[in-house]
């Protein structure tokens, strides 16, 4: 590393209406190396990002590039001044391949057939260089997430990117998938370019920064060499008290089998069987995790005991009747809630306000009004009162669901599905996107249903989040059921489970 800072950010200052995003932040961030920056969903990070990419333009403050004031004022001047960014959601054409990815908008002149052999011969070079091996005739939308995260990399790269912003980089990825990405993180560092990590995994931080920096509602609280702090102390600067880092619960009561699976076998779009003659009950009391690497059927078994994709064969029963082929509206009915995977498109509309989507799916319910005629102000005010008791942040019923940081957009999903009060709820991946505060808050909401005598079913990518709240914990491997494990099994075990090794 040089003396010379890559990035200096000086007073920088926005608002958007009566919320102070940021407030005087400085950041000094040294070049060659990687410096994570942390903080709680709505603390102002992505923000301040997109200020350094010139999604949005400061309101006074500087930006020094290589000791250079520069004036980014669109996404162009940041990539001419060499940084790029990779986005917690990719901004890719999915029917497109890598390549031609790779090269929209920079197509290299009209002779676009000199244009590709070019871009072929340099993407070539820039997979060897930094480990970023992907086929380039490859379509995106057949490519596993990870691959496709490394072409967004590939794509800034290509660009002449010497500053990578990444932004909440492991969200979506595989356990295996993110030590990888560390790996290439790792090449890129050692190769002299500069990285900002954007998460709220405190593990990723101590895993591969060499800085971190923490952001609490707005403000720029601490810095801190990575190798001089620790885990605690990060959560505390983040949330601003004292976190659990894990949760606290007393031992589980089960009581009566209330969900009931009986050979059930689910095909995927593709006509693909992805859940295969699978087996189990979920007691009263009690939560079933799911531990599985993301593509072994999980989802499909989600959807199938939601009602939102119809089973190839077997018995889905509650209380020991069979429901058939029950709409989830009907499901809701019986008692039974569903938190899907994908909040984006299974858990809200994005172009709804935060009321809509904190009644979707319960609009019907009498206290919201009666036939066609919704009850707004009833709704908004059931809204408010769920804003408060998550602390769902800005705390405006009427916001646009889409301005919401990813964190606070499942907090509105999971509040919706959980003051239902449901006898049954399905858990899918109910932290991803989530800071650690938010985290602690909705793990104690789980427990406290398992200790309200409800039956809970839960899957996720996290091993450390299925061993912190399962009962029992049900691994699945290429659509089968491959073993049941307490919460005390160790990682390796469970990891060998999930690989297809051990039983």
């Amino acid at each position: 590393m040089t003396d010379q800072p890559a990035i200096e950010l000086i007073g920088i200052d926005k608002k958007f209406g009566a919320v102070h995003a940021n407030k005087n932040i400085n950041l000094t961030v040294a070049k060659g190396s990687i410096h994570g920056i942390i903080g709680e969903n709505g603390a102002g990070k992505s923000t301040l990002m997109s200020i350094l990419y010139g999604f949005y333009q400061a309101d006074s403050g500087e930006i020094r590039i290589n000791g250079k004031p520069v004036n980014i004022k669109d996404s162009q001047t940041a990539i001419s001044a060499g940084i790029g960014m990779v986005h917690q959601h990719f901004m890719l054409v999915e029917n497109f391949t890598v390549l031609e990815n790779i090269m929209l908008g920079a197509e290299g002149g009209a002779l676009l057939a000199k244009g590709v052999a070019s871009a072929r011969s340099e993407l070539k070079r820039l997979e060897t260089d930094y480990g970023l091996e992907v086929d380039p005739d490859a379509v995106i939308e057949e490519l596993a997430v990870g691959l496709q995260q490394r072409v967004e990399i590939l794509k800034a790269m290509y660009r002449g990117a010497e500053i990578l912003i990444l932004d909440e980089p492991t969200g979506v990825l595989t356990p295996s998938e993110a030590d990888h990405l560390f790996k290439i993180l790792g090449v890129l560092r050692d190769q002299g370019k500069t990285v900002i990590l954007i998460t709220h995994k405190l593990r990723e931080i101590m895993a591969i920064t060499d800085t971190v920096s923490v952001m609490r509602r707005g403000e720029m609280v601490a810095t801190r060499k990575t190798k001089e702090t620790s885990v605690e102390e990060l959560a505390e600067l983040m949330v601003g008290r004292r976190v659990l880092l894990r949760v606290e619960k007393g031992e589980a009561k089960p009581g009566a089998v209330v969900l009931s699976v009986r050979n059930l076998t689910v095909k995927d779009n593709r006509g693909v069987t992805m859940v295969d003659n699978v087996s189990f009950d979920v007691r009263a009391g009690e939560i079933v995790g799911i531990a599985g690497v993301a593509g072994n059927g999980q989802s499909e078994l989600l959807e199938a005991l939601s009602g939102i994709r119809p089973p190839s064969s077997g018995e889905i029963l509650i209380d020991g009747q069979p429901i058939g082929r029950a709409s989830p509206a009907r499901l809701r009915e019986l008692g039974l809630a569903h938190i899907p995977e994908d909040r984006h498109h299974m858990g809200l509309v994005l172009k709804f306000e935060e009321y809509e989507n904190a009644a979707l799916g319960y609009h019907r319910d009498p206290k919201y009004g009666r036939g066609f005629m919704l009850d707004l102000e009833a709704m908004r005010k059931d809204a408010v009162e769920k804003i408060e008791k998550y602390d769902i942040r800005p705390p405006n019923p009427r916001l646009k669901t889409a301005n919401f940081s990813g964190g606070n957009q499942q907090k509105i999903v999971v509040a919706r599905e959980i003051e239902r009060d449901p006898r049954i709820l399905l858990i899918g991946q109910p932290t991803r996107g989530v800071d650690i505060g938010a985290i602690e808050f909705i793990h104690r909401r789980i427990i406290d249903m398992r200790d309200q005598g409800k039956a809970l079913l839960l899957v996720s990518v996290e091993l450390d989040e299925i061993r912190a709240l399962s009962d029992r914990i049900l691994v699945m491997f290429a659509g089968h059921i491959v073993g049941e494990k307490t919460a005390e099994a160790g990682e390796q075990t469970l990891g060998l489970m999930m690989a297809g090794i051990a039983a």
